[in-house]
C-alpha cells in the first residue's frame, strides 16, 4: 500500500517565486535555510585528502569520528560524561527525523509529539512509520503512552530556545509517560542572545545522571555550511544509539568516508563557526530593522537562521505581498497551523540580497 504523505509543502510557492523574479533587480530569496557561504577550506581539504576511500566505511563512524563527536559534545555543548558508545554519524539529519519512529520500531496505534509550531518532518516521520502525530508544547498534554517525544530548540521555524528548566520538565515527563525524548538542536550554536551555544538535553544539570531515553540530534550543515555533504550526527543514551546503529547496519545508512573524513575537521575547528556566525550576525542586524520598520512583529528568533514575522494578516497574504517586492519567504502554514498568521524569512542569503530586501521593504515603511 503506498504511504498517505501530504503534498510536499515547498511547491505551492512556486507561483510567488516566479512572480518575485519578475522584479527588476531579481528575487531575493528568503524562504529556505540552504548556506549561500562558502564551505571552509579545512573541510574540502580534509574531503579531498580523503577520495581514496576504496573500503566500505564504518556505519558507526570511524573511531577517529567516534572520538571527535564525544569531544565535541564536551566542548560545545556542555556533555562532559559521553563516550563513543553514545554517538553515531548520520546521512544529514533530515534522514533521521524522518526515519527515527521507524528505527525506534514504532508503528500504527504508536504516538509521537512534536511542537505546535514545528518543522514537518516530525509529522512526516511518524506518517513513514504509520504512527500519529500530535502537535502540543505543554508536557502535561503530552498522551499517555506517547513512545516518542520531540523537541527543537532552537526551534525551526520561530528560533525559541528552551532554557534547562523546560528541558528538565520535558525529560521528567518523558520518563514518566515511557517515552523516548530527542531533541533537534541543529540550531545549536546560532544563539543571538548569549555568548555560547544554547542548552542541550545531554547537559549534565538536565539528564542528572542517567542519560536514560534520551538523544540530541546535530547537524553541520549550518554551522559549517556543510548541506551539501550531509554530514550529522546523534549522541545520547547508549542502548538507544546502539538501536539505532543495529537497525542502520542492516539498511546501509552509512555516511562516505570522506564525509567522515571531512567531519572530524569541521568538528575539531571552532574558528570557522564563529566567523559564520557573525556572518548570520550582520545580516540578521540589517534584515530585522527593515522589516519592524515595514510594520512587521518579530516573535522569538532568538537563536537559529530565520526571523519568525508576523502583520497579523494570514500568512499567504503576507507571502503575496512580499512577491509583489521581489522577496520570497516561506509561508507560517507549511509548520503548523499555530503559524498561519507569520512568515518565515532565512538569513541564507548573500549580504547584497539581504541588503536588497531591507531596500525594498523600506519602501512600505516610508509609505
Amino acid at each position: 500500500m503506498a504511504l498517505q504523505l501530504p503534498e510536499f509543502p515547498w511547491d505551492s510557492l512556486v507561483p510567488f517565486a516566479a512572480r518575485a523574479r519578475e522584479h527588476a533587480d531579481g528575487i531575493v530569496d528568503l524562504s529556505v535555510g540552504s548556506p549561500v557561504d562558502p564551505t571552509p577550506e579545512v573541510v574540502r581539504q580534509a574531503l579531498a585528502d580523503a577520495t581514496d576511500a576504496h573500503a566500505y566505511p564504518a556505519t558507526a563512524g570511524s573511531p577517529p569520528l567516534r572520538e571527535a563527536l564525544v569531544d565535541w559534545f564536551a566542548r560545545r555543548r556542555g556533555a562532559t560524561d559521553l563516550t563513543t558508545a553514545n554517538v553515531i554519524p548520520t546521512i544529514g539529519s533530515k534522514e533521521l527525523v524522518a526515519l527515527l519512529p521507524t528505527l525506534l520500531g514504532l508503528g500504527e496505534g504508536d504516538t509521537v509529539v512534536h511542537p505546535t509550531v514545528a518543522y514537518p518532518t516530525y509529522a512526516i516521520g511518524a506518517a513513514i512509520a504509520g504512527a500519529s502525530a500530535v502537535a502540543a508544547d505543554d508536557p502535561d498534554e503530552w498522551p499517555e503512552g506517547t513512545k516518542l517525544v520531540w523537541l527543537n530548540s532552537p526551534g525551526n521555524p520561530d528560533g525559541h530556545v528552551d532554557p534547562i528548566e523546560t528541558l528538565i520538565r520535558a525529560v521528567d515527563r518523558a520518563r514518566e509517560i515511557g517515552a523516548v525524548i530527542a531533541n533537534d538542536e541543529c540550531y545549536a550554536e546560532l544563539n543571538w542572545q548569549g555568548d555560547g551555544p544554547t542548552p542541550s538535553i545531554l547537559d549534565p544539570r538536565v539528564t542528572r545522571g542517567s542519560r536514560r531515553g534520551t538523544l540530541a540530534v546535530y547537524s553541520l550543515s549550518k554551522q559549517s555550511n556543510l548541506a551539501g555533504y550531509r554530514a550529522a550526527f546523534v549522541g545520547g543514551c547508549s542502548e538507544l544509539v546502539g538501536q539505532l546503529l543495529e537497525v542502520r547496519k542492516h539498511a546501509g545508512l552509512i555516511p562516505p568516508a570522506p564525509v567522515q573524513h571531512a567531519m572530524i575537521a569541521a568538528l575539531g575547528d571552532e574558528e570557522h563557526v564563529d566567523a559564520q556566525r557573525e556572518l548570520y550576525r550582520a545580516r540578521r542586524d540589517v534584515l530585522r530593522p527593515a522589516l519592524e520598520a515595514a510594520g512587521f512583529h518579530i516573535d522569538r528568533s532568538d537563536a537559529g537562521l530565520y526571523l519568525w514575522a508576523t502583520r497579523d494578516e494570514d500568512c499567504w497574504t503576507t507571502i503575496a505581498e512580499l512577491a509583489e517586492l521581489g522577496i520570497l519567504a516561506a509561508p507560517g502554514a507549511f509548520y503548523g497551523d499555530a503559524g498561519a498568521r507569520h512568515v518565515r524569512l532565512a538569513l541564507t542569503a548573500t549580504d547584497e540580497r539581504i541588503a536588497a530586501a531591507a531596500a525594498r521593504l523600506s519602501g512600505i515603511a516610508n509609505g
